[in-house]
């Protein structure tokens, strides 16, 4: 088996076409949006990103990871790497989210600046330093993208070596990820209350990004089983694989959320309590019931299923489901932070209630930065093999799925 002959699909090009069509039509939307409702904009532009920054972020995890431990899903890597080069997209795609700062993080305001409790904390939460901390976290991201892949094209052409390399640097780039990840967990979004913490964010951050890098990673890999190369070598065991994991995470991300209301609720502290208690009324209580029902009780029992974990066509219905339900609850995290005008300050300090509420940029964000993201997944996909050749554990990943 010749494993270096595994171009792209032929027809790669379409999807690509496509995504940049549905991103005109998004960037349309938040055009409107942002003339008619400027603060709305932000917020909806906010939810979409930290969408896909999970899926690109969790993908370069998972890299790291099959770096250290091998296995079968390792056939997927190619995936995971283009997915994790999207980061300089990205990056640009942020620039919205520090124009619309007073918009959206109440501390930046010269009122609540006074707050006894933002007094507190303005060493850590002013603009200079979260500005600051961005830069920090976008230059350890890109950096360990851009080594992961640079040494995994030195893998393919058979430079020994680097494989030693690569798995330390995979072992560093974890901690990294874990840290930078949730600290930007708390700047970008706990912030939004900045009464608020919870000492499990960055667990509940860390769990989501691999879930939605794994349903990601199904979608495109059942799109690719369809076509020459994958169909004649990707087989139902590896799906499996894959399976197995989004289940894992499944449950992993249920235990973090789990945890966290039961701290709440069992410490019952004057800062805690709110954050919580919105997300049980005034109509967010059915997203929460929803979420509850469709983010974990129903992908749990469908992935309990050995044939459902092995049918692409199958897996792939729940990963377009799950990625959707990630999408809800980063909504649910940040939404009911805000009034249905937009305003935030407010409703931090109890003067106004939030109601659930939907805008039409909700819509028109991750049309935007989705159609965006898709074509520049599929651009760096295209340049490299699907498969990695120079992966140690490559032809026994095949050989285990079935395939020859």
């Amino acid at each position: 088996m010749n494993t270096t002959y595994a171009p792209p699909a032929a027809d790669i090009d379409v999807p690509r076409s496509r995504a940049l069509i549905v991103a005109g039509i998004g960037l349309v939307g938040c055009a409107i949006g942002f003339y008619v409702n400027d603060e709305q904009f932000y917020r909806s532009w906010l939810i979409a990103y930290l969408l896909f920054l999970g899926i690109t972020l969790g993908s370069m995890a998972m890299v790291m990871i099959q770096h250290l431990s091998g296995g079968s899903w390792g056939v997927f890597r190619r995936i995971f790497e283009a997915s994790s080069r999207t980061i300089v997209l990205l990056m640009v795609l942020f620039i919205p989210v520090l124009i619309g700062m007073t918009s959206l993080y109440p501390w930046t305001s010269d009122e609540l600046a006074k707050d006894p409790i933002v007094m507190q904390k303005l060493a850590y939460l002013n603009v200079p330093f979260f500005i600051g901390r961005v830069v920090f976290y976008f230059a350890m991201w890109g950096g360990l993208s851009y080594l992961l892949n640079k040494w995994s094209q030195q893998q393919d052409s058979g430079d020994v070596a680097v494989n030693t390399r690569i798995q330390r640097l995979s072992g560093a780039g974890l901690v990294i990820y874990a840290l930078t990840v949730t600290f930007a967990g708390i700047d970008w979004i706990m912030s939004l209350n900045p009464h608020w913490y919870s000492t499990l964010f960055g667990f509940l951050m860390m769990g989501g990004q691999g879930l939605a890098a794994l349903a990601f990673t199904v979608v495109v890999a059942t799109f690719l089983f369809r076509r020459e190369p994958m169909s004649r070598l990707l087989k139902p065991q590896h799906f499996a694989d894959l399976g197995k994991l989004m289940f894992a995470f499944v449950m992993l991300y249920a235990y973090f959320n789990f945890s966290q209301y039961m701290l709440t609720f069992a410490a019952n502290l004057t800062e805690e309590i709110p954050y919580m208690t919105v997300r049980i009324s005034n109509g967010w209580q059915y997203l929460a019931l929803f979420l509850t029902i469709f983010h974990f009780a129903v992908p749990w029992l469908l992935l309990l299923s050995r044939n459902v974990k092995r049918s692409s066509h199958r897996l792939v219905v729940i990963a377009v489901w799950l990625i959707f339900m990630r999408f809800a609850d980063i909504y649910m995290l940040v939404s009911p932070e805000f009034a249905a005008t937009g305003e935030n300050l407010h409703v931090m300090k109890g003067e106004h209630v939030s109601h659930f509420f939907l805008y039409f940029t909700d819509l028109a964000a991750p049309l935007a930065i989705g159609g965006l993201w898709v074509w520049m997944f599929f651009t760096q996909l295209k340049q490299r093999p699907l498969f990695a050749a120079g992966d140690p554990y490559l032809r026994e990943a095949l050989e285990s799925g079935g395939g020859h």
